[in-house]
């Protein structure tokens, strides 16, 4: 384990020379999140304090404020195309012929990305939340905010290991960047980054949950809101974690199989 924490100080030191570009990521983020405000402000203005999807005004404003905390916490943003350039360019070669697993070579340059990341949008991330410090509220208890912090290291791994087995379409494609963006609309979508699922309809809803899309997003914020609870809570954290372990599987299966595929020469 010392050579991939060790890749971890590597990639730390690697990211912070991209504290400025990260910095700007996280100031434009925050744009779309803006306009969603201002838009669900409007609805229930002329709602004149209703509800839509058991959420209050206040619910929906909070709810999109931990909506831009994940996705700090979690979002996947260029690891995909690196793995895909990897594989493309055949740097991958110089894994196969050492004792390192590339797909743990590449969560731990993930997990040093998520630290840079976090440290570069700490202060923006936190001056959104000021703006809007009124409708912040604390978890209802602290075994509620521990099992939060599980299922958001679930949703970062199952992000993750998703998009490793996406970016492993590169052995057979020289371009896959179509499927990553008809990834991306499904995941911006189904996660409930767009508007909370329980404004859609029962059906659809029961669909979705039946994708492991909710669970990138959505389910960990429903937990820190106290929306979930109970029997229902410890099937959904078992239902990510089978979801995880499933999209492990995946990625190991499109690894091995893309190696089939591979071919390098030179030297």
């Amino acid at each position: 384990m010392k050579k991939y924490f060790y890749v971890v100080g590597i990639g730390l030191q690697n990211n912070l020379q991209y504290r400025f570009n990260y910095l700007t990521r996280t100031l434009f983020s925050f744009i779309p999140l803006f306009a969603m405000l201002s838009l669900w402000r409007t609805i229930y203005g002329n709602d004149r304090g209703g509800e839509h999807g058991g959420f209050s005004q206040a619910q929906m404003i909070f709810y999109y404020l931990l909506v831009a905390v994940v996705d700090v916490l979690t979002a996947v943003n260029e690891d995909d195309w690196q793995i895909a350039a990897d594989i493309r360019e055949g740097n991958i070669s110089q894994f196969l012929l050492k004792p390192v697993d590339y797909l743990w070579y590449r969560l731990s340059l993930f997990a040093s990305g998520r630290i840079a990341f976090i440290a570069m949008a700490a202060v923006p991330l936190a001056g959104f939340i000021f703006c809007y410090r009124q409708y912040f509220l604390l978890p209802p208890d602290a075994p509620t905010f521990g099992l939060f912090l599980v299922s958001l290291v679930m949703t970062a791994l199952l992000q993750f290991f998703i998009s490793f087995g996406m970016a492993m379409l590169a052995f057979w494609l020289l371009e896959i960047s179509t499927f990553i963006f008809i990834l991306f609309a499904f995941e911006y979508l189904a996660s409930g980054h767009l508007f909370p699922l329980d404004v859609l309809s029962p059906g659809v809803k029961h669909i979705l949950f039946l994708t492991p899309f909710p669970y990138q997003l959505y389910f960990p914020i429903q937990i820190y809101m106290g929306k979930v609870s109970g029997a229902g809570l410890w099937q959904g954290l078992a239902t990510q974690c089978l979801w995880v372990l499933a999209a492990y599987g995946f990625a190991r299966f499109m690894w091995r199989r893309g190696l089939r595929k591979y071919a390098a020469f030179g030297g």
